[in-house]
């Protein structure tokens, strides 16, 4: 059988409720500071839910001209914005022999869901008979992909997954098995989403697992979580060609795993959960000890938080104690389909400077997620391998592990 490559990151851009630009975004989630707020659009007092990770101030003409704008919806607007920033750092340059070799594979749940709504208000409430004839390039979920592959020339493997809230960790673990099996040399990985309008929230109230005032992960007093909208873009490449141009290196990617529950559309099961966690330990020929943080799922309801502490008690046994883990989605929300990438942020930092990011919000412990959630304050640790985790609707599991940059 051929060797498995080596897998490493080499860029990294984002955007969320955070801010703009990664360093605003590590410089928020190393001092626990909150991006969710009151949510500003239309109808939004028609809503029981008026709080969310809502990117402010936005201003889309600051990135994009008139022309462009009439084709991007809003979630491919933060997946360009995030996609320059991560080329920038990474000094890749995408050559006419590169082109078919680099692919783009990015992860949404919701895709242009502003477009679709602001048309479906225009026709069922306006009464239009008409609508702009790119409705269906800017709402489509692989729009985003597209344009991000335009923008760059790429020419090989490129497409978008959609698995609800593991989106971007499916879309970023098939493009690390791309690489490393010899069928890419480079891609453009992660997630982007912009669900937060009037039909998206109200869509999301009907499930009863959305909080009022807050987003409290593994805290006794937490009742739901929080939506947020922003995205973050990766470059995946192989080691050797990485070395080779002098490119600088984040981490390393070196497992991943993904599930199915085949249980119930929105409850989590555990052993699924367990499953994945060891999995992509099993794939990175690493042991539980070896680990030192995970980015827990931890959307802030009240049986996901207890799942899934019972899954890494289950997988970890008594080196669960040890372990420090936090939930950054009690800063930024739940990106839904993008939030695994902007998530993956708070892995590398952790790599790279020894800062765990914090769970924010915690009011009172709960005896039944008592490991170590980093409670409000980010802590020191430094550790040469991290599981990002993610759990969505209809138990699809999906685990990334890390190492330090070799």
């Amino acid at each position: 059988m051929p060797v498995a490559r080596r897998v490493v990151i080499t860029g990294q851009g984002a955007i969320s409720a955070l801010g703009v630009g990664v360093e605003a975004n590590l410089k928020a989630m190393r001092n626990g500071e909150c991006g969710i707020s009151a949510l500003e659009f239309r109808d939004v007092e028609r809503l029981m839910v008026r709080i969310g990770g809502q990117i402010k101030p936005y201003d889309e003409t600051r990135f994009f001209d008139r022309q462009q704008l009439v084709f991007y919806d809003k979630f491919t607007q933060l997946a360009l914005i995030s996609a320059a920033e991560a080329m920038q750092e990474s000094g890749l340059e995408i050559t006419e022999q590169l082109a078919p070799r680099s692919g783009v594979i990015l992860g949404t749940s919701g895709g242009g869901l502003q477009t679709q709504d602001e048309n479906f208000r225009k026709v069922y409430e306006e009464g239009k008979n008409r609508v702009h004839p790119f409705v269906v390039p800017r709402l489509m979920n692989n729009a985003a992909v597209g344009h991000v592959s335009m923008r760059y020339h790429i020419t090989g493997p490129s497409y978008t997954v959609s698995t609800a809230c593991a989106s971007s960790n499916h879309a970023m673990g098939q493009a690390f098995q791309l690489i490393r099996a010899g069928g890419l040399d480079v891609a453009l990985t992660g997630g982007s989403e912009s669900m937060l309008s009037f039909g998206g929230i109200k869509a999301w109230e009907g499930l009863r697992v959305m909080s009022r005032d807050g987003c409290r992960p593994f805290c006794a007093t937490r009742n739901g979580m929080v939506q947020g909208e922003g995205a973050a873009v990766f470059v995946f490449e192989e080691y050797q060609h990485a070395r080779a141009r002098g490119a600088p290196i984040l981490a390393e990617v070196v497992g991943f795993a993904m599930t199915a529950d085949a249980g119930d559309i929105v409850t989590p099961d555990q052993q699924g959960a367990a499953s994945a966690m060891q999995g992509a330990m099993n794939d990175a020929g690493l042991n539980p000890a070896d680990i030192g943080y995970i980015n827990a799922h931890g959307t802030g309801t009240k049986v996901n938080d207890r799942t899934e502490i019972a899954a890494i008690k289950q997988v970890f046994g008594d080196h669960a104690r040890k372990l420090r883990l936090s939930s950054t989605k009690s800063m930024h929300g739940h990106l839904i389909g993008g939030t695994g990438a902007v998530e993956l942020l708070a892995c590398i930092m952790a790599l790279r400077e020894g800062v765990v990011a914090p769970t924010i919000g915690h009011k009172q412990a709960d005896p039944e997620c008592d490991l170590n959630i980093v409670p409000n304050v980010a802590q020191q640790l430094d550790t040469q391998y991290v599981l990002s985790n993610s759990f969505a609707f209809g138990g699809l599991n999906a685990v990334l592990a890390l190492a330090k940059a070799p």
